[in-house]
């Protein structure tokens, strides 16, 4: 180390010395230029500096620096979406709980919207730009709701945590311990955009066979004007944005503007090839994860106080959900599901529909061993609307198996027609149900309202007289299998309450994360369906997995080793 880096470290050192430990203090940023023309900024830069550091293209290391309470603090002039990472980068794990705070937005690789911009940069339709890695037992903090982290096309985040030691995406607030348990808008959220194919652009071809883009795709993300632009969006359902594991994002959201939110986690246009395993949403002001398109797949995913959605499906997305556990608030929180085959339906001509269909530009999902825990509240208390299950419309396709929506709970008797629904099938998607194309099977459904009351109609709208639950049950006419528990409407009616034992929640007495197959009943001993679960195991819901539960060791809000507050059903 040479003298005039030596000078750096002592500066900043003394600027630390200066701090209120009682507060997140930010080191007065140093600039100082060695012999080798390096620029040291803010308190980082030594071979020993605990913080995330790179190199510019201009040969400056650029780095944040140590607080009072040993937080890694980062300025915009570190990253910002005016200044992006643009360089492969690390963000270690600090010791002691400590925490990398963003006072700005982090945006990894830049954004582009025209293809001619992409190949001058060297972008095309892969990871051609930076690398994000963040090591597992990391902290990632933001200060306000309107900084969000993106990681744009061709860049990558790499976030691999494990078990025993998650990657956390959350707010100051939560770091300073001043956040309540179901806070929301503390900071934004997270954006991850690919080149995956949706269906706001033109293509010619079919899916999975000769699908070609007919001009360009550049489809703005969510929370995208001015600074914050980013698009995603392509023809590469193959595509890599990189790999989440073990990992926790807790009390987001943000209101950008008509009708645009920012979600837990947004997935625009991802691909098949990044890896999502074990993830979770804790407390989100939006939607869980919201896909616009692409073909990411998910394995182990939970959604702990999400008030919107806590699973939103738009634009031709043809991923998977294995095995996830949704318990929305006592108080708030809209659908389990809100599933959409294809974006700006209401305004394309059904001519237009059933060729997007027909080419599978539509969303068609496959979800299996899913647990939702509907929220009670009604009209008066949400947000956004009032706790429903699961509601597939305009042109939706796909499968749910071996699943449980359970809206009983203290379930609303609402007057003006919101009772906590478990099955709403609206539109075009009422045709792929008829069809075959949407199929419902070895599902149980406890819900004050069960179905939404509607008949099926086919593509040409002639009502079939095929009600939603004769749908949804085992009526051999359809094929389906699954069972409707009856309810009162209004009661705070525990599943359970007739059931067999073996009908339990992750701590003894309380219903419903995961229903053994084998030695399930429900009303007095009738069967949950009249076939076993389609899927490869033995049981309906989320939670075991091979006679594991796979939400010990890492998620937030569940098990009374790690949260702030039990869950709202364990007192029923």
């Amino acid at each position: 180390m040479n003298r005039k880096t030596t000078l750096a470290a002592v500066l900043s050192m003394a600027a630390l010395a200066a701090c209120d430990s009682g507060d997140i203090n930010i080191a007065p940023a140093t600039t100082v230029t060695d012999s080798n023309n390096t620029t040291i900024i803010g308190g980082g830069g030594s071979p020993d500096d605990v913080c995330a550091s790179y190199v510019n293209s201009a040969g400056q290391t650029i780095s944040g620096s140590v607080d009072a309470n040993g937080n890694c603090v980062y300025g915009p002039a570190f990253a910002s979406n005016i200044l992006p990472l643009q360089v492969d980068m690390t963000i270690p794990a600090l010791d002691n709980g400590a925490a990398h705070i963003f006072e700005a937005s982090l945006f990894v690789g830049r954004s582009y919207n025209t293809d001619a911009a992409m190949q001058a940069a060297n972008i095309f339709q892969g990871g051609d730009g930076p690398t994000l890695t963040i090591e597992a037992g990391a902290t990632l903090a933001w200060q306000t709701s309107a900084d969000f982290f993106v990681v744009n096309r061709g860049s990558r985040v790499v976030a691999i945590g494990r078990q025993d030691a998650p990657i956390t995406f959350t707010s100051e607030s939560d770091v300073l311990g001043t956040v309540g348990p179901e806070d929301v808008q503390q900071w934004g959220g997270m954006v991850i955009n690919g080149f995956g194919v949706t269906n706001k652009c033109s293509y010619t071809g079919t899916r999975g066979v000769d699908l070609a883009l007919d001009g360009e795709c550049h489809v703005d993300s969510e929370g995208s004007s001015g600074n914050d632009e980013n698009q995603y969006g392509g023809v590469n359902d193959d595509d890599s944005s990189g790999q989440l594991e073990y990992v926790v994002v807790k009390h987001t959201g943000a209101t950008v503007g008509n009708g645009d939110e920012l979600n837990g986690i947004t997935f625009g246009g991802v691909g098949r090839n990044t890896i999502v395993r074990n993830l979770q949403m804790y407390s989100t002001y939006d939607d869980g994860i919201e896909m616009f398109g692409g073909a990411v797949n998910f394995e182990n995913y939970v959604a702990l106080y999400v008030r919107d959605d806590s699973i939103d499906v738009d634009e031709g997305w043809i991923g998977s959900i294995d095995n996830a556990l949704v318990v929305q608030s006592a108080t708030d929180g809209n659908h389990c599901i809100e599933a959409d085959g294809i974006g700006s339906f209401s305004s394309l001509d059904p001519a237009v529909v059933e060729d997007f269909m027909a080419r599978g530009l539509n969303s068609s999902f496959a979800i299996s061993n899913l647990t939702c825990i509907v929220s009670a509240n009604g009209a008066a208390t949400a947000t956004h609307d009032p706790g429903a299950g699961w509601r597939l419309r305009e042109g939706l396709a796909g499968s749910i198996t071996d699943s449980m929506v359970i809206a009983s709970y203290g379930a609303t008797d609402d007057t003006s027609g919101n009772d906590n629904y478990c099955l709403r099938i609206d539109n075009r998607s009422q045709g792929a149900a008829l069809d075959g194309s949407l199929t419902l099977n070895s599902v149980l459904y406890s819900c004050g309202e069960n179905p939404r009351g509607q008949t099926l109609s086919d593509p040409a709208g002639v009502d079939s007289g095929i009600s939603e639950e004769a749908f949804a049950t085992d009526d051999a006419t359809i094929g389906q299998g699954g069972e409707f528990h009856a309810v009162v409407a209004g009661a705070a009616t525990s599943p359970t309450s007739t059931a067999n034992p073996e009908l339990q929640l992750l701590e003894a007495g309380v219903g419903h994360l995961s229903l053994p197959w084998s030695t399930s009943a429900i009303n007095d001993g009738a069967p949950v369906a009249t076939s076993a679960p389609v899927g490869a195991g033995d049981y309906l819901g989320a939670v075991f997995s091979g006679g594991t539960d796979w939400t010990v060791g890492w998620t937030y809000g569940i098990h009374p080793d790690n949260r702030a507050q039990p869950l709202w059903i364990e007192g029923l």
